[in-house]
């Protein structure tokens, strides 16, 4: 058995996939969440995907006593830390909340770590930090101009997290930057359980197909792409997950901070993801066509060059996978 890693945030939609990876992976996966995005339900999934007990701490990233506690419990050699607050719309009325949670949240998390001597860390970053890129792919060298409060949060901790490396030199960091995380476990059994009208394309088609509701909008079609819809990088949430395991397994040999961009390095527009779902369901999909939104760019995708050189890890699942598994979750009930 390798070490045990501490994922918080590990049973939330990333985080349950990422715990899973670790224990394929022979790591001793410990779950610390406060289920403000998740629910206990999950765990006695994530247990049966795993193949052995996954122990659960119910804490806020915020509370350092329980924090402390759970290093004091389990013999926890890494964090992958995933907890935070993530609507884009969200997070645009609730500043305080968002910097309180995702920024005060891994202060907490980073101190404790120093206190109990753990100083290798895996964070949960967003593309968001680019904002409006200049060029296509996006480089890990891109100028950061995030557009929102969440993005915004992200750059922070950041920052903050490559002054802590470069004062401390037994940090290890891995800052892991994702695009547009779909799909599901392709066992059926983890997947994007959104309340109340999904924020994200993929599981918006789920609730749409399974006649939970009514249609897509689609928010521009005049963007300067060949259909005239924006286009993103979808990567399937177990090659991220995959990613993770990777960048820990860099990190037992590195020093100091890595950022890298997690993506799948080609773009798909609105209406190819929404023509690939309904492949995957055989069933139509009503759209309406809506102005464009206030921030959105016509096309976004990342170049994952340094994270194939680095961690030798690639996006190998395409959209249909994505499709197809996000598809037979909602089949699954699409909830916990």
């Amino acid at each position: 058995m390798k070490e045990t890693i501490l994922v918080t945030g590990g049973a939330g939609y990333i985080g349950s996939h990422i715990v899973v990876e670790l224990a394929r992976a022979g790591y001793a996966p410990v779950v610390l969440d406060n289920f403000a995005n998740s629910t206990p339900a999950v765990m006695s999934r994530l247990q049966a995907l795993a193949g052995r007990p996954v122990p659960l701490v119910t804490a806020d990233v915020r509370d350092a006593v329980a924090l402390r506690s759970a290093f004091h419990d389990h013999p926890i050699a890494a964090v992958v830390h995933c907890a935070g607050l993530k609507a884009v719309g969200e997070a645009e009325g609730r500043p305080l909340a968002y910097y309180d949670v995702n920024v005060g949240g891994a202060i907490a998390l980073a101190e404790v770590m120093g206190e109990a001597g753990v100083a290798t860390l895996v964070f949960s970053s967003s593309a968001t930090v680019y904002g409006q890129p200049d060029d296509l792919p996006v480089t890990e060298d891109a100028a950061l101009r995030p557009h929102n409060v969440y993005g915004r949060t992200k750059r922070v901790v950041e920052d903050f997290l490559r002054d802590l490396a470069h004062a401390n030199a037994n940090w290890r960091i891995a800052i892991l930057r994702y695009f547009n995380p779909a799909g599901a476990h392709s066992s059926g059994m983890l997947g994007e359980a959104s309340r109340g009208r999904p924020n994200n394309l993929v599981p918006l088609l789920c609730k749409i197909a399974a006649g939970e509701l009514a249609e897509v909008a689609i928010y521009g079609g005049d963007w300067p792409t060949p259909d005239g819809t924006g286009i993103r990088d979808y990567l399937h949430v177990q090659d991220l997950a995959e990613g993770h395991v990777a960048a820990l397994s860099y990190l037992a040999a590195a020093t100091g901070a890595i950022t890298l961009n997690l993506g799948a390095g080609s773009g798909h527009s609105v209406l190819e993801v929404i023509a690939a779902f309904e492949a995957s369901c055989g069933r139509k999909i009503t759209r309406v066509m809506s102005p464009r939104r206030p921030g959105d760019v016509a096309c976004y995708y990342a170049d994952p060059a340094r994270a194939e050189a680095i961690l030798d890890w690639r996006a190998k699942r395409d959209l249909g996978t994505i499709c197809a598994d996000a598809w037979r979750w909602q089949k699954n009930g699409g909830r916990y």
